[in-house]
């Protein structure tokens, strides 16, 4: 296992590129600690898969270097890095059985035959491929080819880094939730530095310790998932992150008061005035009704989703989305909505702001 490091980072398709929309991956400096559980997320073309080809030494960046424990790898080819890659779509070999497959990146080690049985058997038994082992590849379901991708993925004792690619993308939803879960086990008893790309919320926030949130090839947070649904640094960040995302709403801001169209409320804060398009963020789960106190709304359609309901609503001539929990007492006469003050957040052209304690 290493510590991975990534300095001055980036990557253009185009041949000398130079201006920034010539980069898939704009310039970026991050460390990914050795033994850590990242989730690397972010919509699809927004550079997650060109970042962990570059780490894998599938591609070498344009620019910037790529360091394993603080030695440089930028021009050293993908056998040199040993990392462990799983792809989208399993790969296996067909005519060989389940342990062969799961076998054979230890062989190519040179690993004695009690060492691979054993090593083998483990992860087998961990990925719920026992009952299988002695079977052909072939013929087995698409979801069964990518357990066993995903186990010769882990497999070797010593690897630097397991690089995990959209790993789900085949799987039945109900088998997601499992492999998840596996994963997340392995992940605590094995301790190998797993980074695992996704555009599916669910999987980056279930799988890892630390997510980092990519969009048009920039990182634009890093944090614990809790941070990024709580505190998310870009407008981008809270719409992607939730279901629904979190409401987004002009509003001129006046030290610890908010206004939306004449209309006042309090903020968990004191911000100073800012220059720039000023608006607060409000998750639905953080917006309560009331028959008769806060800000004027419209309601509009309201979406039963089991343990609770989605209030879709106009404020200010602007969407809004309120999460109404199950038993919660709720009907269309209920025209006012009160944000609670101390999860509202505070963006200016798009980026969060701190402000100061009361």
């Amino acid at each position: 296992m290493a510590q991975i490091t990534l300095s001055d980072l980036a990557h253009s398709y185009v041949h000398n590129g130079a201006e920034t929309g010539d980069f898939a991956l704009k310039t970026l400096n991050h460390v990914w600690q050795d033994g850590g559980a990242y989730a690397l997320l972010g919509p699809s073309g927004c550079g997650k898969t060109t970042l962990l080809n570059i780490i894998s030494g599938l591609i070498t960046p344009s620019r910037g270097r790529v360091l394993f424990d603080g030695v440089d790898m930028t021009e050293s080819p993908a056998e040199k890095r040993n990392i462990a890659q799983v792809f989208q779509f399993p790969v296996v070999y067909d005519t060989m059985t389940v342990r062969e497959n799961l076998a054979f990146p230890l062989k190519n080690r040179g690993l004695a035959r009690a060492a691979i049985q054993a090593r083998v058997a483990l992860i087998a038994e961990m990925m719920g491929l026992g009952d299988i082992l002695d079977r052909k590849a072939r013929g087995l379901p698409a979801d069964a080819k990518q357990k066993i991708s995903l186990a010769r993925g882990m497999v070797r004792e010593s690897v630097n880094a397991i690089l995990f690619d959209e790993p789900l993308t085949v799987i039945d939803p109900q088998l997601k939730w499992e492999l998840r879960t596996q994963l997340k086990s392995l992940h605590r008893e094995l301790r190998h530095t797993m980074i695992y790309v996704t555009h599916d919320q669910v999987e980056a926030l279930t799988f890892a310790d630390t997510v980092v949130m990519m969009h048009e090839g920039r990182v634009l947070q890093t944090g614990t998932p809790e941070s990024l649904f709580e505190t998310p640094a870009h407008t981008f960040v809270g719409h992607f992150i939730g279901s629904p995302g979190m409401n987004f709403l002009e509003a001129k801001i006046e030290g610890s008061r908010g206004v939306i169209n004449g209309q006042c409320f309090p903020l968990g804060a004191s911000y100073r005035t800012a220059s720039g398009f000023t608006q607060i963020g409000i998750r639905p789960e953080y917006i309560q009704f009331s028959a008769d106190e806060g800000l004027p709304v419209v309601v509009k359609h309201v979406e039963d989703v089991g343990r609770r309901r989605i209030v879709h609503a106009e404020l200010a001539n602007s969407p809004i989305s309120v999460s109404v929990p199950e038993g919660q007492f709720f009907d269309n006469t209920m025209a006012r909505v009160r944000f609670i003050p101390d999860k509202i957040n505070i963006f200016v052209d798009d980026w969060r702001v701190q402000g100061e304690a009361l």
